[in-house]
């Protein structure tokens, strides 16, 4: 009964914004405008959606390069796999350690610092939704500027504001004081219990590895640049869906679509992000972009449960041939430097 907490509030929160996105829209109205949709543009909009995945593991090679310069594509392939697979399967975001942890398992690599890479890659994400924000904004075709700051739109973009600047304030800490902070873990480390006292600072000690992408530059450009060429490329996944659908706005209204759906994405929900995409697409498509709500839904839940499924497969299967369990991802945390 350990996560049934978990399972509870995931499955309330999805509800309750399935809920409020249907709260006034006639269901039979959403369902004709799904099925009547364009299966060509649906279908590009998936290919070009899961192909997504693939750019990421692509990209994960730069944030890799000061752990092992040399991870083979179908390692990072397949830990990418894994990690989607067991988020849109299991509570509580398991995938984020899954996805470490099937990568630590294939290429002999620290748990830790691996993890460490996910957090320098969130970061640069949130700065390219942040400018993907802007960028809609100050796109002829945004119809209120208003509107980004108010109402329950305003409450999701001050939420990500503020988690951009914790984040940035963190990251700087690790780059500028990683020496301290080891000491200071060392110093707060001697109370644990056995070994426990080396495994933490060792552990410390590895994520801060995944750190030194930051000292150089060229990674630094690479990282950015692989950054927004994949997130330019989910954007022509949601405007594709958006022509599957009949939602007639441009390309800048997709990139300001996804970005307000990668934010809300991030609230704690039910397996596959149900209730918060959808949540996330009426907030902008609706309230920003004034799209009437059975096209909006349309897309909201005919792309995200189009995108859904390749992943979740493309997961499964890897995880059946390389034996990848959640079982092992639970020893590994009662122990070992590496432990999550």
């Amino acid at each position: 009964m350990k996560g049934a907490w978990r399972w509870t509030l995931g499955i309330a929160v999805s509800v309750l914004l399935i809920w409020w996105v249907l709260r006034d829209v006639e269901i039979a109205e959403v369902g004709r405008q799904m099925a009547t949709g364009n299966p060509w543009w649906f279908l590009g909009s998936v290919f070009v959606g899961t192909s997504g995945y693939f750019i990421r593991a692509m990209r994960w090679k730069v944030f890799l390069h000061p752990l092992k310069p040399d991870t083979s594509l179908h390692s990072r392939w397949a830990g990418i796999s894994i990690g989607f697979m067991v988020n849109n399967l299991i509570p509580g975001r398991v995938g984020e350690l899954a996805r470490p942890y099937a990568l630590g398992r294939l290429e002999r690599l620290p748990f830790s610092g691996v993890l460490g890479t996910l957090v320098v890659e969130r970061f640069l994400d949130t700065l390219v939704m942040l400018s993907f924000l802007f960028i809609g904004v100050l796109a002829p075709g945004f119809p209120d500027s208003v509107a980004l700051f108010t109402g329950d739109l305003g409450l999701l973009v001050r939420g990500a504001f503020v988690f951009g600047g914790i984040l940035i304030v963190v990251l700087l800490a690790m780059l500028f004081f990683p020496e301290p902070m080891v000491r200071a873990t060392e110093r707060m480390a001697v109370r644990l219990p056995g070994r426990w006292s080396d495994r933490v600072v060792e552990a410390l000690e590895s994520f801060l590895g995944a750190m030194r992408l930051f000292h150089s530059p060229v990674l630094v450009f690479k990282a950015l640049a692989w950054s927004y060429g994949f997130w330019l490329w989910h954007g022509l996944s949601f405007w594709m869906g958006f022509k599957a659908f009949g939602v007639d706005v441009g390309f800048s209204a997709a990139l300001f679509t996804e970005a307000v759906v990668a934010f809300a994405v991030a609230i704690p929900a039910a397996p596959g992000f149900f209730g918060t995409f959808q949540a996330g697409a009426a907030l902008a498509l609706i309230d920003v972009y004034g799209i009437p709500a059975p096209e909006t839904l349309a897309f909201a839940f005919g792309y995200h449960f189009g995108g859904f499924i390749p992943i979740t497969l493309f997961g499964l299967y890897y995880a059946w041939r390389l034996g990848f369990s959640l079982k092992d991802l639970k020893m590994d945390r009662a122990g070992g430097a590496d432990a999550p």
